[in-house]
């Protein structure tokens, strides 16, 4: 069965997404509170529907529930676009996109803290093509969205909420 890499590096950063230092996956999910950062690509078609994917069961933190399209931790030394590019060909197959710049911001849980990079981008859906990382994905409507219960991360729900983005 797969599971994350605890022993992966991460960066540290403050408050702004400046780097600090570094710490593993481990330490960073394992209730340290360490803020690390990590970029949300939100993927639309032109019908202005919103792709997710579903977490694998395998995963660490929120196995199963429907999340950002593309999202995922900034290795220790790459930059914030080289992340985003590098994610979004690994979980979706996607390049050569226009990324459009959001926001930043710290999340918090009970198991850690994120400082996150929000992008967005509009590609056709048979551009999207979800890789093994994923449980697969879909294609969702503002109702459907509207709809779905705790089906979505927190932190997913949190995010359309404060970016207005559905």
């Amino acid at each position: 069965m797969k599971t994350d890499n605890n022993n992966e590096i991460f960066p540290i950063v403050d408050e702004l997404g400046r780097v600090t230092g570094c710490a593993t996956r481990g330490e960073c999910h394992g209730g340290s509170r360490l803020l690390h950062p990590v970029v949300h690509l939100h993927v639309y078609d032109s019908k202005g529907r919103i792709y997710l994917q579903r977490r694998p069961k395998w995963k660490d933190i929120q196995p199963g529930k429907w999340d950002t399209a593309v999202g995922g931790h900034i290795d220790y030394g790459e930059s914030v676009e080289e992340a985003l590019r590098r994610e979004a060909v690994e979980e979706l197959n996607i390049s050569g996109f226009d990324a459009e710049y959001l926001a930043s911001y710290v999340f918090e849980s009970d198991r850690e803290r994120e400082y996150i990079n929000v992008f967005r981008t509009i590609v056709r859906p048979d551009e999207v093509v979800p890789s093994d990382e994923l449980d697969g994905g879909r294609w969702w409507s503002a109702e459907e969205i509207a709809a779905s219960g705790d089906m979505l991360t927190p932190n997913l729900r949190q995010e359309l909420q404060r970016l207005r983005l559905i």
